[in-house]
């Protein structure tokens, strides 16, 4: 139990400027979360994630899948996928996010991270196919996690943990004046 997740408030921006970012901490308790993780890992078709970089083809340890309302084509690092019809369970979270949010989302990509060997680099979420200054929800399930942030031109970070069944949204300009990465950790 997560004696301070009352602390958590949703309407606070974590960024101190250009860009949205809030924190609804743990919005399923221990055994939804616990559910919604194990039914993923059973249920969804996971696949090594492939990028392009510097003309390489590389195949990640980390395991992705897209998902959405239509064959929705989604490409980033040189790589397109195109989106799995929602599962029961993805349309289940996605009716939470889109409550909790009040935005609408259309697909959803997933990560699967084995250990904490495994993160993901800085980035943003820009790709041209991508709504500018749209709405992204995460959802976190099984290991805490720490998540960072750092501004493109001041650098300054910020960080938070994320916690098993919680909820991050980004928003605004985010997405044009932040980078977003998932580190490494033990």
């Amino acid at each position: 139990m997560d004696l301070f997740s009352n602390l958590v408030d949703p309407a606070i921006n974590l960024l101190p400027a250009d860009g949205v970012v809030n924190y609804y901490g743990t919005v399923f308790d221990h055994n939804k979360a616990q559910f919604y993780y194990n039914t993923l890992l059973e249920t969804i078709a996971w696949k090594n994630d492939e990028a392009i970089m510097f003309n390489k083809h590389i195949i990640t340890k980390r395991k992705a899948a897209w998902y959405g309302d239509s064959n929705y084509a989604y490409t980033y690092s040189n790589a397109t996928k195109y989106a799995l019809p929602w599962t029961k369970e993805l349309q289940e979270l996605k009716a939470v996010a889109e409550t909790l949010t009040g935005a609408t989302y259309n697909s959803c990509l997933l990560n699967l991270y084995h250990d904490g060997d495994e993160g993901m680099a800085w980035h943003s979420d820009d790709e041209k196919t991508l709504a500018k200054n749209g709405v992204i929800a995460s959802l976190s399930f099984g290991a805490e996690r720490k998540f960072s942030f750092k501004h493109k031109q001041t650098k300054e970070t910020v960080s938070l943990v994320l916690e098993n069944g919680s909820l991050l949204v980004m928003k605004g300009a985010t997405q044009t004046n932040w980078l977003h990465r998932l580190p490494p950790t033990k």
